[in-house]
Order: C-alpha cells, then structure tokens, then sequence
C-alpha cells in the first residue's frame, strides 16, 4: 500500500536529482481583509450591480433617441431607418457623474488631457451600452499574476494574499497523517478531470476543507492525492492561485454533449466541427447593381500635354512662382523652392543621370531605366527635383523609404522589390547620405536583401552643369512607364505598382476638375509626398496647375501636433491634406488658441477618409473648430490604393446644401456581406460616411471578392473596381499577380461583361450607395474571416479605440490580424500601453475591449496583447508595420507586457467529446477478436525451467550463502571496482574482501545495535563500496536492509525530510551510515529541518572492529523479507515494495540470463543504486553471476561529463547501463566535445548494450540524438536501448541488443497516431504522417515473466490493436507493498488481480502502466517470434479531458517545440482544466510570448484548450532521481502558490 506524503510535514516529498533550492514566498504585506477590498475593487467592474446603484458606464440614451430626424440621407429602400447626426445628441453625452466616475473625470481635466467633449467617437456609445450590457451577465474574469521585476509601473503590492497555510483545517501537522491515510487508494482509477459535477449547477465553489472528523466518511476516493486536490479540498483556500483558478472554472461553461446518434462512432475519423451556415442569416435581395459612371473628364484648353511640359512652361513663364515652401521643426519655413528653381534642377539632374554615370560608350543608366529615390520625410525639394528630373531624363523613379537601420521593419522587402525591378542606382540628399550607416571604410554596407547599389547625391553642387546647347527631351504624355509606387501587402510581401505617363497625367487632370483647383493656389500638405494621396497633390497635381505647397514633415507634426493648422492661417491656404491621425493629434494639442482661423479652407483632404474610424476625427475635429471658421462642407474624405490611385473624393459642396449622408449599418449584416440599416438594437452598427462619387472619367462597379469576379446585388458589399486610363497598369514584373487584378472583366449575372475594357481592383469594400454616392467599408487586406463571417480589422481597431480611449493606449497603435489556428482565423488585437497606465488599469480596459468586441462584432477575440509604448515595429511615417508585428507575434518575439487569451469563447470547431462507450461483455469480447483475427494481447519472455545452465549459484537459495560460497571458491577475483570524478580507481573489492566487511558490519548491528532478526535497518550511504558492504553485512546479520538516498548537503531543508520519512515509514530501528553523514544529520541546518531527536540509533561504519564477529545468520525460509525497496513515484507518491529471497534470487537469475553474465564479464553501471533495478544492477547481481561492476556514481559526471563513456571505453566493456538523466547528460555536454574525445582515443565500437533504466515511456528523441552523436565514436547504432520495471516488478523488460549475427532481435520503433490512442486504440502510421508518435520498444521480456494487456477499469483482457493495462506475472514480482496501514484491498488490487474472464486462475501484478503488445516480424536465436512490449505511459499520470486519455508528455514535446526559450515543460490538470508549466530561459520579457504559442500549439496538435500557462524560472519543475518528471508536486506547488512563477496567464 503506497504511503502519500502530502503538504503536511510542511514539506513535499519530492526527491530530486537537480538539487534546487526553491524560493520560498516573500511574506506579503496585505492582510485577508486587504485583499478582499482591492479584490472587490479589481472586479467590482464585472459584477452586475444591486438596483438603485449608480452606474458609471450606463449612458443616457433616451435623450438621444428622440432628437434624431434631421440630417439623413434615406437609403437603400425604404426599409433602412434613419438615424441623426445632431451633434449636441451624438458628441456633448457624458456618463453621469457619479461618484465612482467623478474621480475619474476630475483627473482627467486636471491632468490638461483632451476634454470629454471632444471624445465625438460614434463607436463610444454603443461600446458602453455594449458593456453595460455585458456587465448584466458577466462573471468574474480572474487577472493574470505577474512577478514584481516584470512589473514596470508601480502598481498594487500584491493583487491576492499569500497562502495562510496554517489557518486552514487539513493542512496543518494534524490533519496530516489522516490525510496520508485517505489518500492511499486505488490507482487504476485515472483522475476524473471533466465529469466532476456538483449539485450546483452554476460551477464549482471553493470550499474550506472539512474538518477531521467529516474527512473520514467520504465517497469512495480516487487513487494518489487526487482526492486532496479536487476544488482546493486540502489547498489552502485563500491560496491566490486557486481562487483564481476557481474563478476561471466558474466563467466557463461546461460544454453541454450532444446525444450519440448510433451505437458506435469510430474515433479516428475525429472531425472537427465544420460551421454550419445559420439559415437565418441575412442573404442579399436587390437587384443586381448597375456600373456608376463618373462626370467627363472635361479637357480645358491649357491643360498641358504632359507634366514635365507643365513644369517647363511654369520654369520658363513665371520663375519667380513659389512651388514649394519646406519646414523645420521648429515651424519655420526653410527655404522655398521656385518654379524656375525646380526647372532647372531637374534639367541638371536629368543630364548627369544620362550622361555623368558610367562612361560614354556604357552609360550606368539609360531612359526606362529603374532607379530609387530615397529621401528622408523632412526634404521634398530634394525630393521633388530628382523625381522630374527622373521624367525628363525618361528614367523611371522607384521612390521608397529611407533604410535607417539594416533591421528596419520590411526594409529587406523592399530590397526585394529594388532587385526585381533591377534599379542599381539610388539617388539620395547630401543630409541623407551622410546619415546612411557606413562600414569602417566609408562605404555604405549592403542592406540585408538588397541589391548592390550605386548612391548618387543630386544636391546641384555635387552635379555638373548641364551644356548650353542639352535639353530634355519633352514628349506628350504616352503608354510608357512614368514610376513605380511600392505598396506593402497583407502577408509583407512588397511589390511595384507601375503608373503609365498618360495614366498620371489624366489622373492629375481629373484630381484638378474633382477638386476645382487654379492657378496659385496654397495648398498645405501634411501627409507622405513619396506616395499615395501626398504625391498625387502635393508632387504632381500641384505642378500642373503652379500651385504652391506648404510641406508638413512627420517630425514637425510630433513636436507641434497644431504646426499645420497655423500654417493655413498664417498663408490663407485654400486646401489641407491630412490623414485622421493629423486631425486627431490636432484635438488633442488643442487650447483655446485665439488666433487660429480656418476660413480661407475651401477644402479640407482626409487621405483616410474611406477608413470606418475616420468618421469619428472628422466629426470631433469639426465639432471644435467651427468655431474658428471651419465650415462643413469643407471635409472631404476620399478613397485611394496603389493600384486605382485615387478612387473617389468627395467634393466641396457649396454652401447652404444639405450636408453629406451617413449609413448606419448593421454590423451583422455586414459580417455576412450584405448591407442592412440596423433596426433592433443601435449597439453593433458601423457608421459610414460617403467619400463622394465616382472620378472624373471612371466607371465603378461592384464585385463578388471571392472567385468570379460576378457584380454585386445593390444591397451587397463587393469590391469597388473602376475602369477609367487614371490607374495602375501592373505589378511590375508578376504577370499573373497583374491580370488578376488590373485586367479584371466583371460579368452579370447572365455571364456577360459589363464593358469593353477591364476593370482594375482597388482592393477596397463597399457599396454604391443612393446619389451614386461611394461607400466603403473596410479593405480587402484587412478582411478576416472567422467562422464564416467577414470582419474588418479597422472596425475592430474603432470598437477597441472607443473603449476609454486614449486612457491606457495610443489611439494610432492598435494593430488587428488573424492568425489560422485550428482550420480557422483567430482574431488578435496588439495594442501599445501608457507608461502611466497600472497593471489593473490595463487589465480592466483588455477585459472590457473583449467585451465590446463581443457585443458589437458578436466575434470572440483570440488574444489580446499589450506592449510597452513604441515597441510595435512602425512604419516610415509611424503607423504600424501589421504583417512585422504577426510576424513577431508567430514567433514569440513581440515581448508584451500583457496577455488575455480566450481560447474558451472562440475555438467553435473542436471534435465533440468522446462518449464512453457502455461496456461490452466477455463473451462479445472473445467472439468480437476472433472475428476480426485479433489476438488477445499476451506475451511472455523465455520459460526459466526449460534453460539448461551450468550455474553453481542457483543451488544457494540466499545471496548471502552465494557471497559466502564466492568468498571460498574464488577469493581474489574483483567483484567491484568503484571510480572518481577523474576516472581512477577509487576503491575495489575481492570476493573475500566484500565477505569479511560484511562479517564487520554484521557484528556491529549485533553489539552496538542491539538487533534481532528480521529488525529494519536503514542504509544511508552516497553511491559506492560501503552501501554494498552494509547491505551484506545486514543479511549476514538478519536484519532487512533499506538503501536510502542520503540528504544533499546544499540542500538539506527539502531533502533530509524525505529520509526521514522513508526511515519513519520503514520502521528502521537503527541507521547505518558514513561519518560525514553522521554529521550532517546531527548539523544546525538538520535540526532546522526536521526534529533531529527523533532519529533511530544512527551507527556509522568507517572504523569497523578488528575482532572476529560472532556465527553469521543462517535464513532458513526463502520466502521470508530480503529487502525493501522505497522509492517516489511521478506522482510524488512514496512506496515501499516487499523483496523475498525467494524473488532476489529468480530477479538476479532472469538478468544473468538475459544479459549472459558470467564472472569474466565486466559490466559498467551509472546509476543511483537506492531503489529499482539500479539497485540491483549495482548491488546483487555481481555477487549473484560473478561478473566485475565498474561502478560510476552520476553525481560525478557533474564535474565530468565524460566520466562514463571514458570508463567504458578504458574497461573495453561490452554493457553498459544508465540512466536517462546520465544520457542527457552526456548528449548535452559532451555535445560539442566528440572530436577531441576521439583523438584522446574514446573508442565505443567494443559496446554491445547500452541499457537506459526507466520505469516511463522510452525517450526516443534522446535515445537517437545519444547515438548520432556517438557513431563518430564507433557506438553502434543498434547498441541502445531500454528496460523497464516498476513498483510491483522491478524489471519487467531488458533489452540487451545483439551486433548482427547473434542470438536476439534489435529494438523496433513503431509510429501510432496519436489521435487514435487518445481513445485508447492503436493504430500504426507510417513515419512522418500527421500526428504519428514514435514509440520504441520497451525492451526483451526477461526470462520467466508473463504479460497480458487488460482493460484497467473492467480487468477484461484485451486484443492487441488496444492499448491497456500491463499486467505481470513472474518469480521476481515484488510480494507487496510495506505500510505501516494494513490497507489490504490495495495490496490485493495491485499484487494480487485476476482477470475479470477469460483466463480467471492466473495471479498478476498491476503495473499502472498503459502499454501495448506487438508481434514483430522479428525472431529470436530459437526460432520464436519476437513479442514487442511497448509503454506509453503511467495510469495515473494520464488526464482525462473531453473524454479522451492524453499523456503529459505527449503535450509537453509539443510546448517544448514552439519556442527556443522553453527548456522544459510540464502539464497537470486541475479540476477540468488543464494547466502548462513551462521553463523559461532567457529574459523575463520573454514570458508572455510563450502564452500565445503554447495555447496555439496544443490546439493544433492536441485539440485542447490550455486553461492556464505558467512560465517559471529554469529548474522549478521538479525531477525525481530517475530523471522524471514529479507532475503531482508541481501541481500542488502551483496551488499553495510557491513556484515563484514569473507569470500566470488565465486563459478565458
């Protein structure tokens, strides 16, 4: 009966090999009472509040339902409703201000932030009401928690008490033994992890553990200390963690399982849920739309042939006209640049790109040439001069970003593009260029993914003049390529939209009618000159019709947010181009500046007017500065992209007309692309503002935008295509990109195309609305489609701004993508957080974002992330760089400071949960495997009676008359030979040597001890000679010896208990051991651990009498107590297995056998020698078979990690046997060191078996990296394999593998899918197919054991497609387990079953192994077919979730793969949840990148959903001596809150 050891002696019993020190907790400076307040604090927001409480978010709404009639354009029908914009209504609402909130709003005022009232976002309303909504049903959402150091603002001191251990009932000293007590119970019943239910049906509730009394008539309990663990029973209930975890428990809802259709469902085929289409979604029902066509495009007398004509004419006629005026950042103009100016720089570039690069005979640059512009944002002149010099020379510019760094977000692809489009020369500006990086020799470097560039500065002093007698060359405008614009897509790619010369000049012609711009006109231009709307205006436009640009630069725009606006007052400037970020920056650097005055503007660009949220900039920038002459009508928003250039404006309209329409849309009718004017609630709409008709010249249509593309119905969303010469005309250098997009014909609905000429995408969304006004609602780009239905990331971006904006994020650095998980899109939001903003203030604000998403987009977010501010990589200008940051997202390296997951509420399509099939009968069972040819699964290892040997020793019942025997027949031969860390002998020992110590030892325990026969003695000795001499001096003596671990000394406080524990379990009346121990144990730092007086009478043996000791003891019963064998399982349990002579002897015999021992042999063992077959390999079988043992202890690879390998390389050994912890040891250390080991003369080619010693599923991946990486050594590859054993038979299986040519088979690998053994099936895949596991055999049978493979729940036998219990039956099990409880209904379970039917008279062991049975093709040197034993894993290590039976390991391999910084992984269930420890190497930063790849990762793989991730410190997760992993500690130090984690991520 297995003795538990739980908290109880205030110290877990966890036996580890990494000696580790764990951290205890701080104690925190927070009482209970403390905690609940903030507590309440944190989450009061979440709770549905008591009637007659005041609300902070609940937003007067009836006010404004009344007054909105005016203003409204009616469309589409007359079924769509009419909403207002009566400002008054929609901007100046406030929250009452209730006390709660008041607070708030005071510190904002004081604080000189933007005012409420210019908070005009139209998404506000509706994502309070949508929260207040959410509060009505929301439960509690548990915080993640976060160490100190990874904390940066001062934030609370602790969010959650720490564990009063001491106060809780249970835990404390005395309910501590009734605790062991109830915890010894079956284990073959695997922990219930989903169908824990209690009568409330609202979830579980944490509850104190029962007191004493009540604990003692509970139901039938689970095996381990599964029953103390279940809702925090036993934990410590103020325990932080599993409250919060208790918390998360009750905000998910049990999935509900559908009923089984039929009788039997096969498991393989485990689909995922496929989204049923709704049938009441809404379908689109007008009639098909008809193509818009735009005004014509009117040719006025003047306009000029071509622009560089137009420059000519302005250069020549008025050279004194201003073109340009640049800034500096302190607002003042720098210089301006001249008409004539312009001209003649340009011609004088023109001429030394023709002429001055290369020689004569090779120019480096001829007309059509591609070459880049790169200049900085603060420098158009420059700029402006080598773009028309470009034109002239009929070179084609390729004007991109500045490279500033060689790491610089999506630089290397738009080295890409500069490669593609073969550009060798780049011109820059003398500032520019000296600003570029530059290698030691002056040179600039090449830029990673760059072509190899020649830089060509065109300040005119650098350029040579031009003769008198050269001009350019000027020609009408015709098919030829003008420039190329880059353009970023969705997945970072970048590519070269080409603009012909007729294509830019038409578009400048139709820019010009559209915006009814003259001659001399000021325009102010804020936005990117290089491209898009800036160059369009502010580049070309302006030329054509001599206008004079006031250019803006980014970095005077940071420093003076309201530089533009001065700027139209002090020049009277009839047109501005802004973006809404321009606007907004203005609102919020905005005091009451008297002086500014924004009449003179006729006309107001904003660049990204198509955009959902740029409504709201528009409406509140309008809505403060009216006062200060900004008429209405003057904003007008247009639609643009790269390919269609501009695709519509909306005029200036003259003053008095009715102002523009607004389409207030459902948002659910546009998640499924159709277009309806919400009529039920006002919470999920989007707001639209119409950014004009269709240009000047252009004909617009609307097309489906997946597959063919077929028009659209009217009221259906599609993407706008335009016909017009005004566009893009390729991809440069993509054939097949470009005819997808620039040459499109829409077809009808009966399959004929609208028009002659093709359609080219502009790869935005919308609609044509009523008045052939343009619509558009979103880009293609940012389309996710989640479950379905389409959302666009810009909305998302506005519902995420509208919650509290501006309060703990940037406005402008949200970033939206989708990432596929699991065969669907998943939405993330990343946000960059305030400085000033506190760790609860961020948490509240993501909490209530998902919310908002949740009521307004009815779409679960993913993952929500917060990263310290300017982190996000950005664009040029500032915006973010989107597919930079999914790319760091994906690989863990966008280092947030903040994470919410939830999984929970997204991931729809998992497989149904697995239904247990009702149990079938034994005859079903035996007539269902012979029908389908299925043996039963049983196999035994050679029948010991039937193997003639010539051994001596088997005519000796008891080891100690075998030593005596070896001692007479062959004194001097060595039995041991133990070595130091430096691989020289330590010590050795004869026969007769090891017979007269033991003698010694033997008349020790007599005289000093006191002992009779049959009395318990403990062992506590370091790995070495004296444990073997203690160990025979106590069978000579009588007594029953029991090997313990000794204490470590750095690590006394965590290892001492546990000795003490095994010798308090064992009953040891005395212990044995060094002087050096018997120090220890009477040390400061052991009395400080454990009560020292309590100890047995502790003897140590370093002096042994001379005297001649009295007779030896004579054993007269075989079957009588040997030994005891203690040892901690994974679980963390202690068990101590019984030993007789009878089983010691069949024991050592079955491995003589099957290793073909004999005393000439020498065997090299590295191994703990204290329990399992370690214990027997170091210390039995030497004196049993006679071979020499060179004994290694793994304490000393430490110090020498080749320690081992050299020993047997030195011993010329043929065996060898380890451990796993030894093997990686080796893998790890010696990993770089093969080389020098070879030439010191390492050579392995003489091993024939390398046995790893495991009671666990062989390590595949260890094993096969160990002998790859010593072939070069001559390790045969063949040479490794494994053995196992556990509690009820210490060895069950031991490979020994054969060179070719003899007697054995090698070990086979097989491959499983993993998905069929979730459901306890096993179905062998070929290598490398999806979810296939490698498996390796477990080892040979050893002679005289038999083994069945049975059902654990319902002891049947099973076939051999099924994975099952093994059980065993051989001479050598153990007799039972040693308890001080006489707990016999264990025993019987476990040493004592019969099957249920079938072959009911056989005794078996139960190993609580889950494995498998295979008959190889392989045979034996008889003639036999080889059976394979093959184990996947501990019963009581497996979780059982969502039906299916899942092995840690499996998840953990998994986890351990995503990132390189996890080092190790662990995972437990609590409850119904299934929590991932991982091992974090690197910084502490590093910590919540780890959250989202370990929830994605074991979606994917294992179709679960993580419930909580945990990142610890290296060395946290505990490992047993064996090197396994000690999962139960884990968990138990993760609810009593004592990993120290660095951060805990809930997952919702």
């Amino acid at each position: 009966m297995c003795y538990t050891h739980t908290h109880t002696h205030g110290v877990a019993a966890d036996v580890r090999a990494r000696s580790r020190t764990s951290p205890s907790q701080p104690v925190r400076d927070i009482t209970q009472k403390g905690y609940e307040k903030k507590r309440s604090k944190l989450i009061g927001a979440f709770f549905p509040q008591a009637p007659g409480t005041s609300d902070p978010f609940q937003e007067d709404t009836s006010a404004g339902a009344t007054s909105r009639e005016s203003n409204q354009i009616v469309f589409i029908s007359h079924e769509l409703s009419c909403v207002a914009t009566n400002l008054d209504d929609l901007f100046l609402k406030r929250a009452p201000v209730t006390p709660s909130s008041s607070s708030r709003y005071h510190r904002r005022r004081s604080s000189g932030s933007r005012d409420e009232r210019y908070r005009s976002d139209v998404h506000t309303e509706a994502v309070q009401a949508a929260l207040a909504k959410h509060k009505e049903r929301k439960m509690a959402v548990p915080m993640p928690s976060k160490r100190r150091s990874l904390v940066v603002q001062t934030s609370m001191d602790a969010y959650t008490p720490p564990g009063t251990r001491a106060a809780d009932g249970g835990s404390g000293a005395a309910g501590g033994r009734l605790a062991d007590v109830l915890s010894q119970h079956n284990h073959s019943a695997p922990p219930d992890v989903t169908g824990y239910t209690n009568s409330a049906p609202e979830g579980i509730q944490v509850e104190r553990a029962p007191a004493a009394g009540t604990a003692a008539q509970r139901p039938t309990p689970k095996y381990g200390n599964a029953e103390l663990m279940e809702t925090g029973d036993g934990v410590p209930v103020s325990s932080r963690v599993s409250a919060k975890i208790q918390q998360l428990v009750n905000t998910l809802k049990r999935p509900k399982r559908p009923p089984l259709r039929e009788f039997f469902v096969d498991d393989f085929e485990e689909l995922l849920e496929v989204q049923q289409p709704d049938p009441n979604q809404p379908k689109a029902e007008g009639a098909q739309m008809a193509a818009s066509r735009g005004e014509q495009l009117g040719v006025v007398t003047n306009w000029p042939p071509s622009l560089e004509a137009a420059l000519q004419r302005w250069g020549t006629i008025s050279p004194k006209a201003p073109c340009l005026t640049t800034m500096d950042t302190n607002g003042k103009p720098l210089h301006v640049l001249t008409y004539g100016k312009l001209w003649s720089r340009s011609v004088k570039v023109a001429f030394n790109l023709l002429h001055k690069l290369g020689t004569k005979q090779e120019p480096l640059v001829r007309p059509g040439d591609r070459v880049a512009l790169v200049f900085p944002n603060n420098d158009p002149a420059a700029f402006m001069a080598s773009f028309y010099g470009c034109l002239l020379a009929e070179v084609v510019p390729v004007p991109i970003e500045v490279p500033l760094s060689r790491k610089d977000a999506g630089s290397q692809q738009i080295g890409f593009l500069l490669g593609s489009c073969g550009v060798t020369v780049a011109l820059t500006s003398d500032a520019c260029h000296k600003g570029l990086p530059k290698s030691p020799t002056g040179e600039i470097p090449q830029f990673k993914g760059w072509p190899k560039l020649l830089w060509f500065v065109t300040e005119s002093k650098h350029l040579s003049k031009p003769p008198r007698d050269w001009f350019p060359h000027i020609k009408d405008a015709n098919q030829d390529t003008a420039y190329i614009e880059y353009k970023t897509c969705k997945d970072g790619s970048v590519l070269g939209v080409t603009v012909m010369r007729i294509a830019m000049l038409t578009h400048c012609q139709a820019l010009t009618q559209s915006c009814s711009y003259t001659e001399a006109e000021t325009i102010v231009n804020v936005l990117d000159f290089k491209k898009d709307v800036g160059l369009w205006h502010a580049v070309l436009t302006s030329v054509m019709n001599m206008m004079h640009v006031l250019s803006i630069p980014y970095a005077l725009m940071k420093v003076n947010p309201l530089s533009w606006i001065q700027k139209v007052c002090q020049h009277k400037a009839k047109v501005a181009c802004v973006k809404s970020r321009d606007m907004h920056w203005s609102l919020v650097a905005h005091r009451e500046q008297r002086d500014v005055s924004l009449s003179s503007l006729r006309m107001l660009v904003v660049a990204d007017g198509s955009n959902p949220w740029s409504i709201s900039s528009c409406d509140a920038f309008l809505n403060v500065f009216q006062t200060k002459g900004l008429k209405p009508e003057v904003i007008c928003p247009c639609a643009s992209s790269p390919e269609a250039l501009t695709v519509a404006l909306r005029r200036p309209v003259e003053e008095g007309t009715t102002p523009p329409g607004r389409g207030v849309l459902s948002m659910q009718g546009l998640s499924h692309g159709v277009i309806r004017v919400d009529s039920e609630e006002k919470l999920s709409v989007l707001t639209l503002q119409d950014v004009g008709a269709v240009m000047p010249g252009g004909l617009m249509c609307v097309v489906k935008p997946e597959g063919v593309p077929q028009l659209c119905r009217t009221d259906e969303i599609g993407e706008l295509c335009v016909c017009t010469v005004a566009t893009g005309t390729s991809y440069y250098g993509l054939a097949g990109m470009t005819k997808n997009t620039f040459e499109v014909f829409p077809l009808t609905s009966g399959g004929a195309p609208v028009g002659e000429f093709p359609f080219t995408r502009t790869g935005l969304l919308g609609f044509i609305g009523p008045a052939g006004l343009i619509f558009v609602a979103g880009k293609m780009d940012g389309l996710m489609v989640v479950g379905g239905r389409q959302h666009n990331a810009d909305d998302i971006v506005a519902t995420a701004l509208a919650v509290e904006p501006m309060k703990f994020v940037y406005r402008g650095r949200i970033a939206v993508f989708s990432i596929t998980v699991l065969h669907d899109e998943r939405i993330v939001v990343v946000a960059e957080q305030r400085p000033d903003s506190t760790e609860e203030d961020s948490f509240q604000w993501m909490s209530r974002v998902l919310q908002a998403i949740d009521g307004i987009h009815q779409v679960g977010v993913y993952c929500l992330a917060l990263v310290p501010s300017n982190t996000l990589p950005k664009t040029p200008l500032g915006g973010i760089h989107l597919s930079e940051t999914k790319q760091l997202f994906l690989e863990g390296a966008l280092h947030p400071c903040n994470v919410l997951m939830c999984p929970h509420t997204c991931v729809t399509n998992l497989p149904k949960p697995r239904q247990k099939q009702p149990e079938i009968g034994p005859a079903s069972v035996m007539v269902g495997n012979l029908v389908s040819g299925k043996r039963i699964a049983q196999a035994s290892g050679r029948d010991l009676g039937q193997i003639e040997d010539n051994d001596q020793a088997r005519k000796f019942l008891f080891l100690s008359e075998v030593l005596q025997w070896r001692a007479q027949t062959t004194p001097d031969h060595v039995l041991y030979t133990l070595l130091n860390s430096r691989g020289t002998i330590a010590s050795s020992l004869t026969c007769v040597q090891l017979h007269k110590r033991a003698e010694k030892i033997a008349g020790i325990l007599a005289e000093r001890g006191h002992l009779q026969d049959g009395d318990h003695v403990a062992l506590v000795y370091p790995p070495g000679i004296d444990l073997i001499v203690a160990f025979y001096g106590c069978l000579y003596a009588g007594c029953v010896p029991i090997t313990v671990r000794p204490p470590h000394p750095q690590n006394i406080a965590t290892t001492l208990p546990t000795v003490k524990m095994i010798v308090e379990v064992s009953r040891s009346v005395c212990v044995m051991t060094t002087q050096l121990i018997f120090k220890l144990l009477r040390s400061k730092e052991a009395s400080a651990a454990v009560d020292v007086r309590s100890w047995p009478p502790v003897l140590d043996t370093d002096d042994l009498p001379k005297k001649k000791p009295p007779l030896l003891y004579k054993p007269s019963n075989p079957d009588t107590l040997a030994y005891l064998d203690f040892s901690v399982s994974t679980t963390g349990m202690l068990a101590g297995v019984q030993m007789s002579h009878t089983a010691t002897s069949a024991f050592c015999r079955s491995i003589k056998l099957q290793c073909e021992l004999y005393p000439s042999r020498e065997v090299a063992i590295c191994l703990d020698p204290y329990c399992g077959l370690g214990f027997v390999l170091w210390c039995l079988c030497s004196v049993h078979s006679g071979h020499q043992s060179v004994l290694i202890p793994p304490s000393e690879l430490e110090a020498n990690p080749a320690l081992w390998l050299s020993a047997v390389s030195q011993y010329k050994v043929r065996d060898t046997f380890c451990s796993y912890s030894v093997m990686e040891l080796c893998t790890k250390g010696l990993g770089l060191q093969t080389d020098s080991l070879k030439s010191r003369g390492l050579d392995l080619s003489r091993v024939r078996t390398c046995v790893v010693v495991a009671e666990e599923r062989p390590r595949t991946a260890l094993t096969q990296s160990f002998s790859k990486l010593f072939k070069d050594l001559g390790l045969h590859p063949r040479a490794v394999s494994t053995s196992f054993g556990c509690r009820v038979n210490l060895a069950i299986c031991l490979q020994v593998s054969r060179p070719l040519g003899t007697s054995g088979p090698d070990p086979t690998t097989v491959f499983v899918d993993m998905r069929a053994l979730r459901h306890d099936r096993v179905r062998l895949v070929e290598r490398g197919s999806p979810h296939s596991l490698p498996l390796m055999e477990s080892g040979k049978i050893l002679p005289g054991v038999r083994i069945i493979i049975a059902n654990p729940e319902t002891k049947g036998p099973m076939g051999e497609s099924h994975l099952g219990e093994i059980w065993v039956q051989s001479g050598h099990n153990a007799s039972g387990y040693f308890t001080v409880y006489g707990d016999e209904a264990l025993q019987s379970d476990h040493f004592t079953s019969r099957l249920s039917f079938g072959d009911t008279q056989t005794v078996w062991a139960r190993t609580g192994y889950l494995g498998f049975l295979r008959r190889t093709e392989l045979t034996d040197a008889s003639g036999e077919r080889h059976d394979a034993l093959y184990v996947v894993g501990a019963l009581e290590e497996a979780m059982e979730l969502r039906g299916m039976r899942y092995h840690p390991i499996d998840i953990e391999t998994s986890v351990i793969r995503t990132h390189k910084s996890i080092t190790e992984c662990a995972v437990v269930t609590w409850t119904n949840l299934l929590v991932v420890v991982v091992e974090l190497e690197g910084s502490e930063h590093e910590a919540l990148d780890l959250v989202p790849l370990v929830t994605n990762v074991v979606l994917e793989e294992h179709y679960l959903i993580v419930g909580v991730v945990v990142v610890v410190d290296i060395g946290v997760i505990p490992i047993n001596s064996r090197g396994e992993k000690q999962r139960m500690h884990l968990r138990d130090g993760f609810l009593a809150d004592q990993l120290d984690p660095i951060y805990v991520a809930y997952n919702m």
